[in-house]
This record gives C-alpha cells, structure tokens and sequence, in this order.
C-alpha cells in the first residue's frame, strides 16, 4: 500500500515535469514588466528574459541600475524609472509601457521590487517603520499591478508576485512578514478573480537566498540603528549585550542559511512567465521546501517553541 501511494506521488510529479516543459510561442512579441530590477532577482530575470527572446521592460529604482542593464542586454530591452512606493511614477510608467506594447498587450508584470528594513522586535518600532515597508512590500505591488492589468488581460497574460517563505510563517518583527502575508492574499483574490478572463496569476515564494535584502551587514547596521533611538528603560529590559549577542547570532546563523545561487528562484519566475502551464506557487529553495514550509504547517505551539528556543532573548525574559 505505501509502495502503491510513493508511486501515485513519483508518477504525479513527473507529470507535472514533463506538463511544465512547453514554453509559450512568439516570445519576440511579448512584453514582461520587471519592477526592482537594480539588481538580485529582478536584474538577473531581465537579463534572463532578455537572452529568452523576450520583450523586457525593466523598472529601475535607480539611474546606474537602468545604464547598467542598458549595457548588459539587447536593444530589445526598455528601462524606465520606478519607484513603486509613488502612484505618480507607477502612473508614469504604465502610461509609456502602453505606448510601447501597443494593442497586444502586456504579456506578464513581475512584481519583484522589495525591502527588508527596518526590521527589529516590535516594540523598538515605530508607525512610520510599518508605513515605508507596507508602501513598497505591498501596496507598491497592488499599484503596479492594478496599472497595467487592463492591458495585461487584453494579452490573457501573466501577473507574478514575488512574495516570501515568510509570507506562510512569521519568525521576526516589523512589517516584512506582514507585508508578505498581504502579498500572498492579493495574490490568492486576483487568481480567482481573473481566471474567467485567461489571465494566469502566480505566486514566488524563495526562502534565504544571498540578496540585498537578506544582506546581513545591512541587517546589522539598521538593529544598530534602531538600537540607538530607543528609550533607555526598553534598552534595560533587552539588557547592555542584548545587540553583542544578536550580531553573533546573525553571524552563526543567519549568514549561512543564505544560498548564493540565485538563478534557483530565476528559473522559477522565468518558468511563470514563460511556461504553457506554469504552477499556481514557486517555493524555491531547500530550506523552503523542506522546512519552512512544513513548520508552516505544524501546530503553533511547535513552531512557537522552536523560535523561542532559537531566539536571542532580552534580560528580563520569563521564559
């Protein structure tokens, strides 16, 4: 009976192999819209898709993002401005990708741009840390998406979010893991509620992989500086080592949980927006796979204790 059901799992992942390798026709008419392509993910699925044959449109936040690229890809490849935290410049850029794709359509919008700062424990948080994050994490997504959907389901197209791992479990403080819970609900509505149009709506889930987002200098540098802000009576009940034990901590942990191979999640976006049948969720990554995920799934006391367990904790703690 075990042996019967193995082979039902082995015979239904191969099917969905050899279903995932037919790529979409006509890839030279196809317009994708990366945002946050400055570098990590976003820069090197532009230069992937562009190598593709694709049509890219790639969001830069920056100006030497933009040259950068420019130098790199095709004449095939398009840059614009973006800061997806500014209705204006979202406004801006969707109004020249229509000039640009003209009645075909938008093919695919990728919504990759994202921040992982400010990030501490809640309580060394201010309102503004959750609004700047949200703006970016979020809502940058909504807008982007929202702004080119028209034209997205002319094409019967693809919208691709780039969530999290940490949008299935929520391990640190700060608005990072909400922002990626939200991210996963818009994704959820809009898959239903586009799929009677033909547009296909894909959610990238990566665990730890080395970005600048999960740079750990980076990290460092903003608990210091949060740290710093803090009133004198929260600073004494998190205890004068507290910030001494959370950068050893950073260094034995968080640095070796990051994976250098990028193009693992690369493939898995370039897959979404260029198979006949992509798959509804990308968990690259084996720590996403294999334990992130199911500690999603365990009862909250277990998930619970191993955090707490592994946690680096304040002076006054009760536990």
């Amino acid at each position: 009976m075990i042996l019967y059901a193995f082979g039902l799992v082995l015979l239904f992942f191969v099917f969905r192999w050899f279903r995932g390798l037919k790529r979409v026709p006509n890839k030279c008419e196809k317009f994708v819209y990366i945002t946050g392509c400055d570098s990590g993910f976003g820069n090197l699925l532009a230069r992937h898709l562009d190598e593709k044959g694709f049509r890219v449109v790639a969001g830069c936040y920056t100006e030497k993002g933009e040259d950068e690229l420019k130098k790199i890809c095709t004449d095939k490849l398009t840059t614009l401005h973006l800061d997806v935290s500014d209705h204006d410049s979202i406004s801006k850029a969707a109004d020249t990708i229509k000039t640009l794709v003209g009645q075909r359509g938008l093919w695919a919008v990728v919504n990759n741009a994202g921040v992982s700062v400010p990030t501490a424990p809640n309580d060394w948080l201010l309102i503004e840390d959750f609004k700047h994050m949200l703006d970016v994490n979020l809502y940058g997504v909504i807008d982007v998406t929202l702004s080119v959907l028209p034209l997205i389901k002319r094409a019967k197209g693809r919208v691709v979010n780039v969530a999290s791992i940490f949008g299935r479990i929520s391990p640190i403080g700060g608005a990072y893991c909400i922002s990626k819970y939200g991210v996963e609900a818009f994704n959820d509505s809009l898959r239903r509620n586009m799929a009677p149009f033909g547009v296909k709506v894909l959610c990238i889930e990566p665990g730890f992989f080395k970005t600048s987002v999960t740079d750990s200098g980076a990290l460092q540098r903003n608990f210091e500086k949060i740290w710093e802000r803090l009133p004198q009576d929260v600073k004494d009940e998190y205890g004068s080592d507290y910030m001494d034990k959370l950068r050893l901590a950073m260094r034995e942990k968080f640095e070796k949980m990051a994976d250098p191979d990028l193009m693992k999640v690369v493939k898995c976006m370039e897959h979404a927006v260029a198979a006949v049948h992509p798959q509804t969720r990308y968990s690259p990554g084996w720590d996403a796979k294999f334990f992130w995920l199911p500690l999603s799934y365990m009862p909250t006391f277990i998930s619970d204790a191993f955090f707490l367990r592994n946690a680096v904790k304040p002076k006054v703690s009760v536990l």
